[in-house]
């Protein structure tokens, strides 16, 4: 099977399992979605969705974000981890929206990296999830996912990106990449993994991933 026609195979399953896929992180507006993705580094999405809804009771724009100070921040972000980098890039990045922005999110990708704490990644998943721009935002489960299907060298996340770009239509970028990540966690985790579950890796996966994971398997009866 060749790359475009496993690409094509993962399009028709993904369809058929998520033909509609949340966007994991609860939010109101681009706002708020900027400041949920940058929580979630390093963190989960069950513990960011526990933790935004005391925020943005307290501060939903920017202009309310930077009434508060960055302690005061930190205190209540303090459960999604790294809370003082994260309170400080939420802070400063408020106060440029005003300053630069008119307290709007910027629609471009280029932009929005310019913010304290927002990486490409973060930014991507803005521009896709908020503007509806094509965008196919790489994180754990899409990287190893890739990597599973022979579809990417698993080098990096650049790399995984580029690949995923090249293979899928850019018109699918947008909810295909939440179709992986929603298929990673449910059916493809990187521990507990059942391939007998995930019939996307069973059908397509590279050779060497299907062995390591028999040999496990094997080694744990």
């Amino acid at each position: 099977m060749t790359k475009a026609e496993k690409a094509a195979f993962v399009m028709e399953t993904l369809e058929e399992c998520y033909p509609e896929v949340p966007i994991p992180l609860e939010h109101t507006d681009p706002y708020t979605l900027l400041i949920a993705v940058l929580l979630s580094a390093q963190s989960t999405d069950v513990r960011v969705n526990q933790t935004t809804p005391l925020l943005f009771d307290r501060a939903d724009n920017p202009a309310a974000m930077v009434r508060l100070s960055v302690d005061q921040i930190r205190e209540i972000i303090r459960p999604v981890g790294l809370s003082p980098t994260k309170a400080r890039a939420i802070h400063r990045l408020s106060e440029i929206l005003l300053e630069d922005y008119k307290g709007e999110v910027p629609r471009e990708l280029e932009a929005l990296e310019t913010l304290p704490g927002v990486g490409h990644k973060t930014a991507s998943v803005v521009v896709s999830q908020a503007f509806g721009v094509p965008a196919f935002p790489v994180d754990t489960h899409i990287h190893r996912l890739m990597y599973r299907w022979g579809l990417s060298n698993g080098k990096n996340v650049v790399q995984t990106e580029k690949d995923a770009k090249r293979l899928f239509p850019r018109e699918a970028w947008n909810k295909l990449h939440l179709q992986i990540i929603w298929y990673g966690r449910e059916y493809s985790p990187a521990r507990g993994w059942d391939l007998e579950k995930d019939i996307i890796t069973r059908k397509i996966g590279r050779k060497s991933v299907l062995r390591e994971y028999e040999a496990k398997k094997k080694a744990r009866k």
